[in-house]
């Protein structure tokens, strides 16, 4: 628990009203008891600052007299929100050691104060750094590097090769490193193409629950620092993901697509292989991009939400748009001949 005065001094911002209210935890403006922080940054919410049982709230500094309550103003509530809950929600410390079942290959460097979970396997030439927390049933290939500080979650699995840099976390079910979708048609059949890349992940990376990443076929998938993708995504082979960049969950990215740093992928986008996306771009959720973006900027392809019969009328009407267009170019064709026999 904490007071605002000493809220501000980890995190900065400017005290106002204070009354010695005590901060046991975060909460929303509609939920907050005496003893929450609630945050405001969207106008649509104001009325709430009227009804909130907030103990304190945090607002940005056009909203800084919109109340009475003891408050902290700073220019991003949101963030400055996280990291107040990060303070009062620590993570449960995990102790170091090997659990007794975990299998560890000889060869495998592993600090002393990492954590092994239980039926952990750890390959050949895997190399952990300090403070690695390998959680029960995670599976690390051989030659993996897993960078110090870094949390695998249960039920992991690194294929062999890959690289994952310092502070990430990865969650449960997540598979790096697998076959990307490679295969060569030949008479009728099939030919699987080797997958000799790796993945590499970068600084402070966070991967959703049962999200995919595959190696590359030839050059290395790449994951750029502070990126964080959501649960069940699907990276393909070759791809490029700037630094910074967040991807919502069921998203999905064919292979050798390059995305820029800082861009926005909301839920549920499908962006095709071999496109390049520029730095701070935004996608609506439900977006098929089916061309490279130069500018940033947000961009949608969706088709309009209706009732289903309005809606089998719209996709009518779309499948007949080329011979509306031809219509209306012979249209315009005429037009344009009566206006000159007649001038």
């Amino acid at each position: 628990m904490f007071t605002l005065p000493e809220i501000a001094a980890r995190f900065g911002g400017e005290v106002r009203a204070d009354n010695g209210v005590i901060v046991r935890q975060v909460a929303s403006l509609a939920s907050a008891g005496a003893d929450q922080l609630a945050f405001l940054t969207d106008a649509r919410y104001l009325s709430l600052l009227a009804t909130t049982g907030a103990g304190a709230v945090l607002l940005p500094p056009r909203y800084a007299e919109a109340t009475g309550l003891p408050r902290i103003i700073t220019d991003n509530p949101y963030a400055y929100y996280a990291r107040v809950s990060a303070l009062l929600n620590p993570e449960l410390a995990t102790p170091a050691g090997v659990d007794v079942t975990s299998s560890i290959a000889e060869t495998a460097v592993v600090p002393e104060n990492a954590s092994i979970g239980a039926h952990a396997v750890i390959g050949n030439g895997a190399s952990l750094g300090e403070g690695v927390i390998v959680g029960p049933g995670c599976y690390i290939g051989d030659d993996v590097t897993v960078g110090a500080m870094t949390r695998l979650h249960a039920n992991c699995v690194i294929y062999h090769g890959c690289r994952i840099g310092r502070s990430c976390i990865v969650h449960s079910g997540a598979i790096i490193g697998a076959d990307g979708f490679g295969h060569a048609e030949d008479s009728g059949r099939w030919v699987k193409i080797p997958q000799v890349g790796r993945v590499c992940i970068g600084d402070e990376v966070e991967i959703g629950a049962n999200t995919t990443i595959d190696r590359g076929a030839l050059d290395d998938t790449i994951i750029e620092e502070g990126v964080k993708l959501d649960n069940l995504i699907q990276i393909g082979h070759n791809c490029h993901i700037g630094a910074h960049t967040v991807i919502a969950g069921c998203a999905g990215i064919a292979g050798s697509a390059r995305i820029g740093k800082h861009c926005r992928i909301g839920g549920a986008a499908m962006i095709l292989g071999h496109l390049e996306i520029t730095d701070d771009v935004t996608i609506s959720p439900g977006s098929m991009i089916t061309r490279s973006i130069a500018k940033p900027g947000t961009y949608t392809a969706l088709m309009p939400f209706q009732a289903h019969k309005e809606w089998l009328k719209t996709a009518a009407h779309v499948r007949h748009l080329d011979a509306l267009v031809e219509r209306i170019a012979r249209l315009e064709n005429d037009l344009n001949e009566l206006k000159e026999s007649k001038a």
